[in-house]
């Protein structure tokens, strides 16, 4: 393996067209960049059928960060897999409050997931409205968000990704429902940390007007 960082990525995602033209699935952009970008973190072209989006969705997440709104993590994975280099250089915060000790004490007090306290609590510091939402591990946290969409507090963008057996599907199939905010997301089971992390870092690709094969 004697190639360069550069030539790997590119090979890389030359494979990935040719592979999805062959089994005749070719996106226009901008989605190519986030579906390119998932199948690149995941190795699995299932993402390409079941990646979903409401109109305009790319587009929000995209204008959103170019105006500097944070990301709202549901887990320090997917924190610390959104690209900081182009994250900063674009003045967006990106968030996680599960371990703050506030809101592990109030998942404890009401015997809810911490990533659940966590979005109650970014909603509290006022984060919640007009943030990128991204979701890669826990539908507690999707349906917290969507509990607060219904009070009028809305994101610019719910990824909602979540990955699992319990509540996961529903919990999706729920965003899907959903006309008062764009979303994009994963059908089924499939989903997390990696796929949260992927879509979020196209999105910043978008908004900074990086190439979508260019190494971090």
């Amino acid at each position: 393996m004697s190639l360069t960082p550069a030539a790997i990525t590119e090979r890389s995602f030359a494979i990935i067209r040719e592979e999805l033209a062959a089994q005749g699935l070719v996106f226009a952009p901008p989605a190519d960049v986030v579906i390119h970008r998932i199948i690149h973190a995941t190795a699995d072209f299932d993402f390409a059928r079941i990646t979903r989006w409401s109109e305009g969705a790319i587009e929000a997440g995209v204008h959103a960060l170019r105006r500097g709104r944070p990301i709202l993590a549901d887990v320090q994975m997917v924190r610390a897999g959104v690209s900081a280099e182009i994250a900063t250089a674009m003045g967006v915060s990106v968030y996680c409050f599960v371990n703050e000790a506030q809101v592990c004490a109030q998942a404890r007090r009401e015997n809810i997931t911490r990533s659940a306290a966590a979005i109650r609590y970014a909603a509290a510091q006022g984060l919640l409205a007009g943030a990128v939402v991204a979701i890669g591990n826990a539908p507690t946290a999707l349906l917290e968000t969507l509990t607060f969409v219904d009070r009028g507090v809305r994101p610019a963008l719910i990824i909602g990704a979540p990955v699992g057996f319990v509540g996961t599907a529903e919990s999706k199939a729920l965003l899907t429902r959903r006309t008062d905010v764009p979303w994009i997301t994963t059908e089924g089971r499939k989903g997390g940390s990696p796929v949260a992390v992927a879509i979020a870092n196209a999105l910043l690709r978008l908004a900074a007007g990086r190439t979508a094969t260019e190494v971090l």
